[in-house]
């Protein structure tokens, strides 16, 4: 007889389960990827992930793919059809902050030679692996996202608060959050093993 998934609770929705299975806590080294993650992560500041899951594909297309060096030379007349587009959250600070970070990250790309050359220090370059058995066990913030969120805003990061920076920690995989018993947990540090060898 086959046993049921077990998912971490908050896996629930089409949406929300895909992203769990696919990319949640998956160890990310793509600098595209990453400058995404850190752009949608401060857009849900105050709302549901569920919310910036809905309209991810629709951030994607109007922010050129997250392509940092694009979304830096922004000006004002695309800040204003953004600011206009039902498919983002409308919040002007958020957008006018993706057009902050991407110079920022650029900045960062320049002295490290990579953001994920930069960002990984904050976990010593290895995926932190968690255990936790209930959902109110997880931190909103550590050691470590104070550390990102205050080395980020000293480069010039906006929307990038301590519990911003741990839910982008655990969504790029420097943070390995499932539940204990989730199927992913142990299988995305066996995929993190099997990358080291």
């Amino acid at each position: 007889m086959n046993q049921p998934v077990v998912r971490c609770s908050w896996a629930r929705t089409p949406l929300s389960i895909r992203y769990h299975d696919e990319e949640w806590g998956v160890a990310c080294h793509d600098d595209r990827t990453l400058f995404e993650f850190l752009i949608l992560e401060g857009a849900q500041a105050g709302l549901s992930w569920e919310t910036v899951l809905a309209k991810r594909q629709n951030y994607q297309a109007v922010f050129d793919g997250f392509d940092p060096r694009r979304i830096a030379a922004y000006d004002r007349r695309k800040i204003k059809a953004l600011l206009h587009n039902p498919g983002i959250i409308r919040n002007r600070q958020k957008v006018a902050s993706a057009v902050q970070n991407a110079k920022a990250f650029l900045k960062v790309q320049d002295e490290f030679g990579s953001f994920d050359g930069y960002i990984w220090r904050f976990v010593g370059g290895e995926p932190r692996v968690n255990s936790w058995r209930a959902i109110e066990e997880v931190p909103a913030s550590t050691a470590e996202s104070d550390a990102m969120s205050k080395d980020l805003r000293k480069r010039g990061f906006a929307f990038v608060g301590s519990t911003i920076c741990y839910a982008f920690m655990q969504a790029v995989g420097l943070v390995n959050d499932h539940m204990a018993g989730c199927f992913r947990g142990s299988a995305i540090v066996h995929m993190n093993k099997k990358k080291r060898k």
